[in-house]
């Protein structure tokens, strides 16, 4: 595992606490981080998936496990105080676009107030030095145009997920220079691409919703086959957190500010192009179908300038999209035939951490 991140015994003991442990992001990054050696606290609701890859990895044994709603800032100030962490990487959210149409006010509960209380708790808690704030890709103000969005473009949302990731960049600007900008800890966003990987059974996502169609033997069901996406998989997000966490830990104040951590200008692909090539990947399966059904507004076209994170961070995709296609499509195959999840997580990451050091 050594030559996984660049500070290669900054995490061993480290105190760091993840919110959104529970999720799939949370999840391997958890499991990436008890690999390196660090001491984690997760705080988050139940997994919000039945199977989950929380569940089946045994994630809970491996941390201090605490089932919390960030939207209850006592309870959460309460975690923070008691573990007293030294970084945290925060990912609580509600993470869906078209659940967010369904359920608006809970989404901007959860991830506007949500990050404000997890921010006003480390302000309040000394010993923090290093704070990630995961957002997403659909912060920005989406004007469907040809050209990757950079950090300094706008922040917008046409639908309320994304709109309320523009607002909590907002959040994370504002506690930046009205607490954080003397002393205190060094905080971040990190804005990444449509992330997949193993172990993701969320609704109303492609590759799971593919994952569960080619497993079962039916025809998938596909809806905008035509938009396009910065497809990545969850280690190439990830591998730049801990990046932009060890340079926060370290002091470097350059490094608190906005960050786009986007796949190689090739693997902005179209939805159709991913269910090719899963289906390649998986082998015998049904052809698709149209989703006919209501259809919400998405965006159709999203791509995300990464220059910054590979010039000042030494950050660069090393998974290609049809190799992270393939490594999905094994995840599932080694789990469903009954190997451990936990075992295969942790060496995907292993390989991963071969590619990238």
């Amino acid at each position: 595992m050594e030559a996984l991140v660049s500070g290669r015994d900054i995490w061993a003991g480290r105190r760091v606490l993840v919110t959104g442990h529970t999720g799939f992001k949370g999840s391997w990054l958890s499991l990436w981080l008890h690999a390196l050696g660090a001491k984690v606290t997760g705080f988050a609701l139940p997994p919000p998936t039945d199977p989950s890859l929380f569940t089946a990895a045994g994630i809970d044994g491996l941390l201090t496990h605490v089932e919390g709603d960030v939207r209850d800032a006592a309870a959460l100030h309460r975690t923070v105080e008691t573990c007293r962490p030294e970084v945290i990487f925060h990912l609580a959210a509600q993470p869906l676009v078209r659940l967010s149409y369904r359920e608006p006010v809970e989404t901007y509960a959860t991830n506007v107030m949500g990050t404000v209380h997890l921010l006003d708790a480390a302000r309040r808690v000394p010993g923090v030095q290093a704070i990630v704030c995961i957002t997403s890709d659909k912060c920005y103000e989406n004007r469907e145009w040809i050209w990757p969005y950079r950090e300094s473009d706008a922040m917008g949302g046409h639908d309320p997920y994304s709109s309320s990731k523009g607002c909590a960049e907002l959040v994370v600007s504002a506690w930046r220079n009205s607490f954080f900008s003397g002393e205190g800890p060094l905080l971040a966003s990190a804005r990444a691409g449509n992330v997949i990987g193993g172990g993701d059974w969320a609704d109303d996502r492609l590759v799971p919703d593919l994952i569960r169609a080619l497993a079962s033997g039916t025809a998938p069901l596909i809806r905008s086959p035509g938009s396009v996406r910065p497809w990545q998989h969850v280690l190439e997000a990830l591998h730049g957190y801990l990046l932009l966490a060890e340079r926060l830990f370290a002091g470097e104040r350059a490094f608190a500010d906005g960050w786009n951590f986007g796949p190689s200008d090739e693997d902005a692909r179209p939805v159709s192009w991913i269910v090719e090539r899963l289906q390649a990947a998986w082998g015998d399966c049904e052809a698709v179908r149209p989703d006919t059904g209501p259809r919400p507004h998405e965006a159709s076209l999203l791509r995300l300038d990464s220059s910054k994170a590979r010039t000042a961070l030494g950050w660069r995709p090393v998974l290609p999209l049809d190799s992270a296609l393939e490594w999905i499509s094994d995840w599932h195959r080694a789990v469903a035939a009954g190997s451990n999840a936990r075992a295969v997580t942790i060496d995907q990451i292993a390989r991963y951490g071969a590619r990238s050091g």
